[in-house]
């Protein structure tokens, strides 16, 4: 179809060594050519935590229940997706593990010929009770958010109660065999940047893979730059108690770079989404808890896969709606033009070059040098 700026939907091939031509659909193929075999799918809105940087403290307005996917129209949407090509299925919110029905969902996911990995994304807070059911279901995966490990500061981020519900979580997850377990910390300056090495020796003893996530703007979070802290200047600090650090393969479609510190269990990675950017590599297409298709995280345009589904429009439409989305996916971040990352990673290395102690100032989305620093290094107007 000519919305998808695909002419006559064509079948592309991938070819293994050994294993022939194994067909990917031009549905999820963008005019990039990047393959997306990845569908994050969230099962609700609602969450048990308040975090800081994700939603304000009074929550966020919630969709009527009669407006969200059922379980069925949650299976449907997954085969159909399955059947093209996705080959990892991520369980998000909100927080997935409050939906009554989640084990329900992953155990019929779980029969889907094709599909490879299941993957949930949780707080941690009910895992303990529900990880050996979870497991006996069929779930492959496990990332857990935890941004401290301080419990007085645990519950000042998430405005609850509930750090030694997580840790035992976690610990319950390496008992069961899960490994790694993925742990995500979102690092903000001035609030847990202080404990990145306390997270990298978490590493040593245990099969976790830490990984630092780069403060991202959200509605609701009060994003501010001055709160970021860059991949690049969390890696510095990291290598100054650990020299030996050394970097691990990165893979085709991999978000996190990461790190081992030699002879430790378990690693740490990064997710450098404001200061280094991985679009160009990017393979996830993600459908929110009431049915809408979003092909980027940074982007407000979505498109109701739900309306379509129980209009009941046949296969090959929503295949249509879907692979015109797509096909409409930008290059990197929505069509932002921002230089954000490249002016961030400059002023990294100018400060370091010179020695020089600096800071930024967000206003009139300016980034300022101070220092002594000659004027045909100083930036201004990043994000024109």
């Amino acid at each position: 179809t000519e919305n998808a700026g695909l002419s006559n939907y064509f079948v592309l091939c991938c070819v293994f060594p050994g294993a022939g031509f194994l067909p990917f659909s031009a549905f999820l193929t963008d005019n990039f050519g990047r393959q997306h075999s990845y569908l994050r799918i969230s099962l609700t809105e609602k969450c048990n935590l308040r975090c800081q940087y994700c939603m304000p403290e009074e929550g966020v307005k919630l969709t009527p229940r009669a407006q969200l996917l059922s379980t069925s129209e949650v299976l449907t949407l997954a085969q159909l997706f399955v059947r093209e090509g996705v080959e990892k299925i991520r369980l998000t919110g909100g927080e997935p593990l409050i939906r009554p029905d989640v084990l329900d969902i992953i155990t019929e996911l779980r029969k889907l010929e094709g599909l490879k990995t299941i993957a949930v994304t949780t707080n941690g807070m009910n895992l303990v009770r529900l990880l050996p059911k979870l497991k006996e279901a069929g779930l492959d995966l496990l990332n857990i958010s935890l941004d401290t490990l301080v419990p007085a500061k645990f519950e000042f981020i998430v405005r609850r109660k509930g750090f030694h519900k997580v840790m035992e979580g976690i610990d319950k997850a390496i008992e069961m065999g899960y490994n790694p377990v993925k742990v995500n910390c979102v690092v903000m300056r001035g609030l847990n940047e202080d404990e990145l090495l306390d997270f990298v020796a978490l590493t040593e003893k245990k099969p976790l893979e830490v990984r630092f996530i780069e403060y991202m703007p959200f509605d609701g979070n009060k994003w501010n730059f001055k709160k970021m802290v860059s991949y690049q200047e969390m890696l510095d600090r990291i290598r100054q108690q650990w020299p030996s650090l050394e970097q691990l393969p990165l893979g085709k479609t991999d978000t996190a770079k990461t790190f081992k510190v030699p002879g430790f269990q378990g690693q740490v990675g990064f997710i450098t989404s404001m200061s280094d950017q991985f679009c160009g590599s990017c393979n996830r297409l993600r459908i929110t808890a009431d049915g809408n298709l979003k092909v980027c995280l940074f982007g407000n345009t979505e498109v109701s896969l739900r309306d379509v589904l129980r209009s009941g429009a046949s296969d090959q439409k929503l295949l249509d709606i879907i692979g015109a989305a797509v096909g409409r996916k930008k290059k990197q971040h929505a069509g932002s033009k921002s230089t954000l990352p490249w002016v961030y990673s400059l002023v990294h290395t100018v400060a370091k070059h010179f020695a020089m102690e600096y800071f930024f100032v967000n206003k009139k989305e300016c980034v300022f040098l101070i220092g002594q620093v000659p004027p045909h290094f100083i930036l201004s107007e990043y994000n024109n």
